[in-house]
């Protein structure tokens, strides 16, 4: 994002820890704990996150259900909107990056989508929301940390345990496809996904312009 200084737009206490939005030139980015999260730069990955679950799911009768883990910047939600998705659920466990989209500079990324009709935004911790009971999605794409190896928070690590990785398939239909972003590769998360008895599993990379590519893990509940 260049070399200009970062200017603190807001600085809130969230439901796990600090939440800051800061500014950097024209760019915007998400810090939580005083952790890097993401930035408006660039949102290809995030973008690829929606496409690619969408993709491995394969033609289907009706208009597939995608849960998106973490609002962040938008990108996801946006794309998804304007995918061929149905039943499009948000959860998001910080009600400052909610504001942010509402009344706030991100609403320009996720470009209005939190007022479609399809759109249910669920203000909640994402493995709890996992676990209670309702109805299976189509598709569970996961953005709340820099990876599984990479944590914002300690606990959001429970999310790639065993116990994690059950709560997300149980959440999927037969055949359903779990993703997640990450911004480095994990071999020891595509071994977690075969334990877990995910089927598929493979790894998408997107080049950046320094440093390891970002990356989706894909994998699919038995059918």
């Amino acid at each position: 994002m260049g070399n200009e200084e970062s200017v603190v737009v807001e600085r809130r206490e969230g439901a796990a820890g600090e939440v800051v939005l800061r500014q950097r030139g024209r760019e915007y980015e998400i810090i939580a704990n005083g952790c890097f999260l993401m930035d408006t730069s660039d949102g290809r990955s995030e973008r690829l996150l929606v496409d690619a679950a969408l993709q491995a799911l394969g033609e289907r009768g009706d208009a597939p259900g995608v849960l998106i883990g973490g609002l962040g910047v938008g990108f996801s939600l946006a794309r998804a909107a304007a995918a061929g998705w149905g039943r499009i659920d948000v959860v998001e466990r910080e009600p400052a990056v909610v504001e942010w989209h509402r009344t706030g500079p991100l609403a320009a990324y996720s470009g209005g989508a939190l007022d479609d009709p399809r759109v249910t935004l669920v203000l909640d911790d994402l493995l709890a929301h996992l676990q209670a009971p309702g109805e299976p999605y189509d598709a569970l794409c996961l953005d709340i940390d820099n990876g599984p190896d990479w944590t914002v928070t300690e606990n959001n690590g429970s999310l790639y345990s065993p116990s994690g990785l059950d709560a997300c398939r149980n959440r999927l239909t037969p055949g359903g496809v779990l993703a997640v972003w990450s911004a480095q590769p994990s071999a020891t998360f595509e071994a977690a996904l075969r334990s877990a008895g995910f089927e598929r599993v493979h790894t998408l990379e997107i080049p950046v312009i320094r440093g390891v590519p970002d990356v989706v893990h894909l994998a699919h509940r038995a059918s």
